[in-house]
Parts: structure tokens; sequence; C-alpha cells
């Protein structure tokens, strides 16, 4: 479907690989100017080339989500450059495995810390500059997507993975509490739950895993796992006027995977 999203900008977490950066390129080859925050040194060049290649605005900034002063110094760094954005995309998470009972205190923390704590802060300093009196008066509105997963309504398997899974959860409750909070304020808050996604580095695992690959594969109806342009669509939309009606939901995107 195409979308115009010229004169928008879209900040993106965890946009300088993988799915995070599979969205802020669709976004930019829909015109919007981009905004790439990640841990990885050499953001501010991805930023450089997703520029080049689709001719739009963007500014990669090295910030760690877990820190909510960075988030913010990241989020002014990116207004300076190119704008007040008007949407958000949270896709910076990781996971780790490993039985609950033997998990240390610290791999708890640094999961929830990420997935949950660096959301909560990008969508703050978000929120902020679209509370801002120049922003009201301008008439801007926004809308954030917060990528979560559905292992915030199902348990994977075989693997563990209670910390994921209780982030996710509480992605998902967070863009509907900050859905119904900022409704008023023009914010709209969805959240995407993807299942199995072939990014670059689930491809390489399933590469390593092939029996484990099998095993995911045969519980999806669908007969196969997502591609990055299976979840950019769904991104694409909810980021446009589209879906101007459309808040405090969470759609789940898994080939079937959590109606069995």
């Amino acid at each position: 479907m195409p979308i115009d999203l010229r004169g928008t900008t879209a900040i993106i977490t965890g946009g300088g690989r993988g799915l995070g950066l599979a969205i802020a390129r669709d976004l930019a080859s829909n015109g919007a100017g981009i905004g790439l925050l990640d841990v990885l040194p050499d953001v501010t060049a991805t930023a450089a080339a997703v520029a080049a290649e689709f001719s739009v605005p963007a500014a990669g900034i090295i910030s760690d989500v877990r820190d909510a002063s960075a988030v913010e110094a990241a989020f002014g760094a990116i207004q300076e450059q190119i704008g007040v954005a008007t949407t958000l995309v949270t896709a910076a998470g990781i996971t780790i495995w490993g039985e609950s009972a033997k998990v240390t205190p610290d791999d708890w923390q640094r999961v929830l810390d990420i997935n949950l704590n660096g959301t909560f802060f990008a969508c703050q300093s978000f929120a902020n500059r679209l509370h801002s009196a120049q922003a009201v008066d301008a008439g801007l509105r926004g809308t954030v997507i917060l990528i979560s997963s559905m292992s915030a309504r199902i348990v994977n398997v075989p693997q563990f993975q209670a910390s994921y899974h209780a982030s996710k959860a509480a992605v998902s409750m967070l863009a509907k509490s900050l859905g119904v909070e900022w409704a008023a304020s023009g914010i709209r808050v969805n959240a995407v739950e993807p299942g199995y996604m072939l990014s670059d580095m689930t491809r390489e695992f399933m590469d390593a895993n092939p029996d484990l690959a099998g095993q995911w594969r045969g519980l999806i109806p669908a007969g196969r796992m997502g591609e990055p342009a299976d979840l950019v669509g769904l991104v694409r939309f909810l980021a446009s006027a589209e879906s101007g009606y459309l808040t405090a939901q969470s759609v789940v995107l898994d080939g079937g995977y959590t109606a069995i």
C-alpha cells in the first residue's frame, strides 16, 4: 500500500541493524525523515547511507536506551538536525535464554531495562516534545509503534525466556495505557506483536540450529517464518493517517502461531 510520509520524521530505536533498520528504510522509501538510535558505533554512517539512498534527511545517534538522560539527549540532537519527530518506533530489544531458577539478577534486569524501560524512556522523550507549546500551536500529532512480541501472550517453546515474556507483556500493556492517556493530546500508541521473524541474526541462528528452526516452523500454520517485508508494511500503516482511529491496540503478526 503506497503511503506518502513526506514531511514527517520518524525515530527508530534499535534502528542501526536488523528489523529496526528494515523499518527505517521502508519509512524512508515513503518519504519520512529518519532518526536512528542505537548502541552500534556505525549508526551515524548507517543513517548517512539511508539519507543518500532515499534522498531524505536522516541522523544517527549512538545511545543506550537504558539511560533516560542519554535517550533525552539523543532526541534533542535529532530534533536539532532534522526536526521534531511525529513517529516513534521502538525496536530496541534483546532476549536471554536460560532456566528461570538459574537466571542471574543482572541478566533479568538487563532484559527489562532494554525492552521495557528503554521503550518507556523513548516514549517519554517523544511525547514531551509533542506536548510542548510550540508543537501544540503547530498542530503536530504523533503516532508511536511499540515493537512487542507474540511472546507477550503465549509461551515460546522449547526455549526458556521468562524475562523476555514478562518484558514484552509489559510493552503491550504500555501501548494500551499510553494510548488511552495520550489520545486527547493527539498521540496514538499501538503495539505490534511479531512472531518468529527472519532478521539477519535469526537467519544466522537458524543456520546453526536447523533442528530448532524446523520445530519453530512446524508450529506456524502459515508454514514459514515472517520476513521483514511482512512487518514493515504494518508499521507503515500504523505510522500513517490511514490508521488515524486506531490506538491503544496490539496487532499480532505471527502467521497464525497464537491461534492454535
